[in-house]
Formats: C-alpha cells, sequence, structure tokens
C-alpha cells in the first residue's frame, strides 16, 4: 500500500511539473500548427485572409496538380525548392567537414585550453545575428575588404561579384551554424573510447580502417544529431538569403515570408510552411526511429 502511495505522489508530482510546459506548448507551438494547417486547405481572399471553403489546389501549385481554371502549376516553386534543399545539405556538409577534425583536436586538448576553444566556437552568440551577417556585407561587397585587397595586389582588374550570390548564402550559413553542428559531434568524439581505437591499431588494421569499422560508427549518433540540428533551420532560413543572397537566391523561408506579407496569400504560404513541416518531422522522425533501433542493439550488460 505505501509503494502504491509513492507511485501515486511520484506521478503527481510528474505531473504537476510537466503539466505547465506541456499545456505551454499545446497553446502556443501545437496552436499555430493547427491553424496553419487548416489555412492550407482554404481559399485565398480576394484582398487578402481566406475564405472558408475547402480548396486543396494550393499545394497543387507547388507539388503540380494545380486547378487551372484558378491556379496555374508553375515549377519556379519546384526551383525554389530544390535550391533550398541544395543550399541546406550544402550547408551540413561543410560545416560536417569543419567540425569533424576540429572536434577531435580540441577533445585532445588540455582542460584549459579546451574550455577557451568551446567559448570560441560559442562566441558567436553573444553576438546578433544581422549585426554578423551586416559585416560579411562590409567584406564581400564590391568595395569590400576582400575586392579593395585583391586590387591593390593587383590580382583583379574589376570587382568580382561576391555578394547577392547563392555562394555568399552558404558562407553565411556556414558561419552561422557552425556552432550547432560542432556542438552535437564534439560530444560524441568526447565519448569516444580511445582503447578500442588502440586495439583495432594492435590487431593491424591501417588508419582507414580504423576509422571506418571504429571511429565512424561510435561518432555517428553525432554527426546525424548535428546534421538534422543545422538541415532543419538552413532549409527555412530566410535571414540570410535576405541580406546575402538578394533575390537571386530565394529560398522557401523568402518565399513564405512574401506569401504572408507582401501577397496576402495566406493559404499558400501555409501550405509552402507545412511542406517544410512535412520534411522537417520526417527527419525527426527517421532520427528517433534510428535511436531506438540503436537502443534495442546495444548489448545489455549484467
Amino acid at each position: 500500500m505505501s509503494g502504491f502511495s509513492r507511485r501515486s505522489r511520484a506521478r503527481a508530482q510528474l505531473a504537476l511539473l510537466l503539466g505547465p510546459v506541456s499545456l505551454f506548448l499545446a497553446i502556443f507551438l501545437a496552436g499555430p500548427l493547427i491553424i496553419m494547417l487548416i489555412y492550407s486547405f482554404l481559399a485565398p481572399g480576394l484582398y487578402g485572409g481566406v475564405e472558408w471553403e475547402f480548396y486543396p489546389h494550393n499545394f497543387g501549385r507547388i507539388l503540380g496538380f494545380a486547378d487551372p481554371e484558378f491556379e496555374i502549376f508553375d515549377p519556379v516553386y519546384i526551383a525554389i525548392f530544390l535550391r533550398s534543399l541544395r543550399i541546406a545539405l550544402t550547408t551540413v556538409l561543410i560545416t560536417l567537414l569543419v567540425c569533424y577534425p576540429a572536434a577531435f583536436q580540441i577533445s585532445r586538448l588540455s582542460d584549459r585550453w579546451k574550455s577557451f576553444a568551446l567559448f570560441l566556437i560559442t562566441l558567436p552568440f553573444f553576438a546578433s545575428l544581422i549585426v554578423r551577417l551586416f559585416i560579411w556585407i562590409l567584406i564581400l561587397k564590391k568595395t569590400g575588404f576582400i575586392n579593395v585587397a585583391l586590387s591593390e595586389l593587383g590580382l583583379i582588374d574589376t570587382p568580382l561579384e561576391l555578394i547577392y550570390t547563392e555562394g555568399a548564402v552558404v558562407l553565411g550559413m556556414v558561419y552561422i551554424f557552425i556552432p550547432f553542428m560542432f556542438l552535437p559531434v564534439y560530444a560524441s568524439v568526447e565519448k569516444l573510447d580511445w582503447t578500442l581505437v588502440r586495439a583495432s591499431q594492435d590487431l593491424g588494421a591501417n588508419g582507414f580502417q580504423t576509422f571506418r569499422r571504429v571511429i565512424l560508427p561510435l561518432t555517428l549518433p553525432g554527426v546525424i544529431a548535428g546534421s538534422i540540428i543545422v538541415f532543419i533551420p538552413a532549409l527555412g532560413n530566410f535571414v540570410v538569403p535576405a541580406v546575402l543572397g538578394g533575390a537571386k537566391s530565394l529560398m522557401l523561408g523568402n518565399l513564405i515570408e512574401q506569401q504572408f506579407l507582401a501577397a496576402r496569400n495566406w493559404p499558400f504560404g501555409a501550405a509552402l510552411a507545412m511542406l517544410v513541416m512535412t520534411i522537417v518531422l520526417a527527419l525527426l522522425f527517421i532520427y528517433i526511429r534510428y535511436e531506438a533501433r540503436r537502443g534495442d542493439d546495444a548489448p545489455v550488460i549484467r
């Protein structure tokens, strides 16, 4: 009886602690998502807003089954989606190539220098994102630092087109999301059991074999987590393309912003947002299934 009362008391305490947080998330996270989902299946109003009638052709403008009487399928939306996907994947790849070896180097430092290196990596969080992006404008524009330096060295005659390009957007994305990739990768590298690495070398494995069979599988959870953490905000980012990309590098986030604010086509903007959310939820579901399968396959130590 006392055990039952203790369990009941523990459940009540847990409900009391999680209740306010769950209610907050239900109202301010799930609520707006439900409203967005409903709006994505409504007709756009003539002067903005929505008409309360079922209208699935908002998704048809994106996916190709638009109603020809009212909507036109425009492949530009597919092009914007593919560009956003390409930029997000490129950002993930570059940040991983930068952070993966850096995590190994920093994990080998002494505690004093390790803390200092981690502080430097997280230092950009203490400055405004807009300020940091506008600094890149000063660096990349035609009269910026790079063009002036190359011109003074006699390497170029006319300024290079560095800003308002896809490359500038990728550069800004990588600059912003490097800490998001580094921290989960570093946490995985920090837990790496180096006795297994030495055992692999003692058994005759070369460096590549040791990396492929020992190091990569043990650090793969951090790589996957960092890739998802970087890919999700990179796919829907609109600040970096707006500041560094201009009209030439329009991404999904910019298109959604335009539909809600400039075009006032809320249902189409909601459909675009739900498309992004579908990709995000699919990635999270895959990651959760991977973690669950990895936990089931882990050996049980008795």
